[in-house]
C-alpha cells in the first residue's frame, strides 16, 4: 500500500487566538516543523492543506494545496484536498493519511498501523487514545474522494463522524500514557503544558528542523 499525507492546517484556530497555530513556537520549533518531521517519514509524499498565502510555508519545502470546498467547512474538505492532491501528484497512492498539526507527539507508527487495520478488511481508519477517537488522524482511500465531494457539497456533510458512518471505519487504539501522543495544542494554556512533556522528553525526536 503507497500512502500520501496531508497535514491539515486549514483551519482557524480560534481556541489559539486566530493565526496559525501549527507556526507557534514549541521549545524554540515551530509545532508544524515537528509534526512534519514526525510524519513525513510515514509516507510516500507530503503536503500542508492551509488557505491563504502559501509562502508562510516556504521554509517547509512542502506542496501546499487550499480546500476544495471554499468556506471553511471543517477538516473533511481538508481531506478532500489531500485526496485531489494524490490523484494528480501521488498517481500511484491508493490511500491519504491525515493528521492534525497541532499534535507534535503524534505516533511514529501512526500510518503503519491504520494501514494495518485496513488491510484486514475497513474502509477508512481513524487513531484513538484514552476512550477517544481522533477522526481528523485517519487514512482515506482515494477511489472515495469523488464521494466525499458529493458529500460536501450536495449533502452538505461537515462532521467527520457523519460521512464516516457511512463505510466500515475501524478506530486503532495507542496508549495514552505516559503521554497521549494526540494531545494538542488547541489553547495558550496547551502549550504550556507541551512544554512541560518536552522538559520531560516524551515522544520527541531528534530535532532536524531550524524553522
Amino acid at each position: 500500500m503507497i500512502v500520501a499525507g496531508i497535514l491539515l492546517a486549514g483551519g482557524q484556530s480560534r481556541r489559539m487566538g486566530g493565526g496559525d497555530k501549527c507556526l507557534r513556537l514549541l521549545g524554540g520549533r515551530t509545532i508544524l516543523a515537528r509534526i512534519v518531521e514526525r510524519a513525513q517519514p510515514q509516507v510516500a509524499a507530503l503536503a500542508v492543506n492551509a488557505n491563504g498565502d502559501a509562502a508562510r510555508f516556504a521554509d517547509y519545502g512542502l506542496p501546499v494545496v487550499a480546500d476544495s470546498v471554499a468556506g471553511f467547512v471543517g477538516p473533511l474538505a481538508g481531506v478532500l484536498a489531500g485526496l485531489d492532491w494524490a490523484a494528480l501528484a501521488v498517481p500511484a497512492a491508493s490511500h491519504v493519511a491525515s493528521f492534525a498539526t497541532d499534535a507534535p507527539f503524534l505516533p511514529l507508527d501512526l500510518v503503519a498501523r491504520l494501514s494495518d487495520a485496513v488491510v484486514s478488511g475497513a474502509d477508512l481508519a481513524c487513531a484513538a487514545s484514552g476512550g477517544q477517537a481522533h477522526p481528523v488522524f485517519g487514512l482515506w482511500p482515494v477511489r472515495l474522494r469523488e464521494a466525499l465531494r458529493r458529500a460536501l457539497v450536495e449533502d452538505e456533510i461537515r462532521k467527520v463522524d457523519a460521512w464516516t458512518a457511512r463505510y466500515r471505519l475501524v478506530q486503532v487504539g495507542f496508549a495514552a500514557e505516559p503521554v497521549d501522543p494526540f494531545f494538542n495544542t488547541n489553547r495558550p494554556e496547551d502549550l504550556v503544558q507541551a512544554e512541560r512533556l518536552l522538559a520531560r522528553e516524551i515522544g520527541t525526536p531528534p530535532a532536524k528542523f531550524a524553522t
